[in-house]
């Protein structure tokens, strides 16, 4: 998760199944998710033929120069302009047009033109019609979205560098990304839980501490690795004016809630929105976890109404004693609706122990079992797809609080279920475990939606993309 071109489902079914094991698999990893591959019906030869159980062949003898790189399945434009030339006779001109003809917004029509040249040169050169048919189908899929191996290769080179900084550097890694946000494929929240499910260490919003971007903070110790302080920016409703003043109030340090309220010259709006965001926590650390942002929340309202001269009319009060603590889901949903994430548990942990007694598994129990299996799992749609490329199914990610699982709907169901598979934001799925070469998903027969009152309504997805 979060490597640029590597991170989306189809690749993350594909890498296990290819292994890379040198710079060039990443390039070839790069290209080969992509629907003209996919159109083409490159994928799949290509993955078999990786694994060994398909041998490598050549649509025509003089052709494996060309594709011996890529087990004899044409992945890359330059590929095909060279197969142009040595099947069909083109000068490099023509090989030239076709690469144009590739690449152009209209390449379907204009690859037409040079169909049939391309299959006549190619029988003139002694292939037969079906191979020439077949060949020239191939590249023709390149028309809807084929990459230069150039371009690839590129494109490789960032996911080596990510994916090194993300392994060595995993907080720094986690910070920086949080920083660029918004981009790529999953939200802040399920970055933070990959991240802290690989030993990231991750801090709260403390308005002592953080800062308008995310911060690295030391570990405890000299040679631990350094955490990383969600920064103010996560949290939502602050407006366009808020970083300035945020940045020159903390100019030195704040002393207590009221010389914040004071200094930070935000709206109530704005000022509530950290307060129950957990901002002010800092200020009320004698209090209990539970009780400290409503704590804060009536300080900081307080602080804001200000002004206690010997004619006010709201003398000052102290906190009630009986104010409620929030219970751990309350406390989660605030996190979601303020800023889409929480540090205080995943919308899941709190179905947890109703679901396990009805057999409902974890992510983390789902991979320890074997293809077939019959299983229920539920979790928060972090992921929604329907490639064009797919032939109607729809594709679910699911998250829990051990990690992800991938759900395959059947196109039937998916359009007998479409709002409720589009807007649930929780989904209880029934259906068969499909566990191939290390990929474990979920062929759902039946989904229900289950509410956890956590703020699984702010949580942020990505759909239909």
């Amino acid at each position: 998760m979060g490597v640029f071109q590597v991170e989306s489902r189809a690749q993350m079914n594909t890498l296990p199944r290819l292994k890379p094991r040198c710079f060039y698999d990443i390039v070839v990893e790069v290209a080969l998710i992509r629907p003209g591959p996919i159109q083409g019906a490159m994928v799949h030869p290509y993955l078999r033929r990786r694994a060994g159980t398909e041998p490598v062949t050549y649509p025509h003898p003089t052709l494996e120069p060309i594709l011996r790189r890529t087990l004899g399945v044409p992945l890359f434009q330059e590929q095909g302009m060279q197969v142009a030339i040595t099947a069909a006779g083109f000068t490099p001109g023509e090989a030239d047009l076709l690469r144009k003809a590739m690449g152009h917004k209209r390449s379907r029509e204009r690859m037409a033109v040079i169909a049939q040249r391309m299959i006549d040169g190619m029988a003139r050169n002694g292939i037969p019609a079906d191979v020439g048919q077949r060949i020239f189908d191939q590249i023709q899929a390149f028309a809807d979205y084929g990459f230069p191996e150039s371009h690839a290769a590129s494109f490789a080179l960032l996911v080596y560098a990510s994916a090194y900084l993300r392994h060595y550097y995993a907080p720094e890694f986690l910070c920086a990304i949080l920083n660029a946000q918004p981009m790529g494929f999953y939200g802040p929240g399920t970055l933070i839980e990959d991240a802290m499910r690989h030993g990231v260490r991750v801090l709260p919003v403390d308005l002592t501490r953080s800062r308008w971007d995310h911060t690295l903070e030391p570990g405890p110790t000299r040679t631990a690795a350094p955490a990383v302080r969600l920064g103010l920016r996560s949290v939502r409703g602050l407006g366009a004016q808020a970083r300035p003043r945020i940045a020159g109030a903390q100019q030195a340090p704040f002393v207590s809630i009221a010389d914040a309220v004071d200094r930070l010259g935000l709206d109530r709006r704005a000022l509530r929105a950290l307060a129950e965001a957990g901002a002010f926590d800092g200020f009320v650390m004698d209090e209990p976890i539970g009780r400290r942002r409503r704590v804060a929340l009536w300080r900081v309202l307080e602080a804001q109404r200000g002004g206690w001269g010997p004619f006010a009319l709201f003398p000052e009060t102290t906190v009630p004693a009986h104010l409620p603590a929030f219970a751990p889901p309350e406390l989660t949903a605030a996190d979601y609706r303020l800023t889409g994430l929480s540090l205080a548990g995943h919308p899941m942990r709190h179905l947890r122990a109703t679901l396990a007694p009805n057999g409902v598994r974890t992510a983390r129990e789902l991979h320890t079992l074997g293809d077939g299996a019959r299983v229920a799992h539920a979790g928060l749609v972090i992921c929604r797809q329907r490639p064009p490329t797919a032939k109607g199914f729809m594709f679910l990610t699911l998250e829990d609080e051990t990690g992800t699982i991938n759900v395959v709907v059947r196109p039937q169901q998916a359009e007998a279920e479409f709002t409720l598979l589009a807007q649930q934001p929780i989904l209880l799925v029934r259906g068969v475990l499909q566990v191939e070469d290390g990929v474990w998903n979920i062929r759902g027969e039946t989904f229900l939606p289950i509410r956890a009152g956590a703020g699984e309504d702010f949580a942020r997805g990505h759909d239909f993309h």
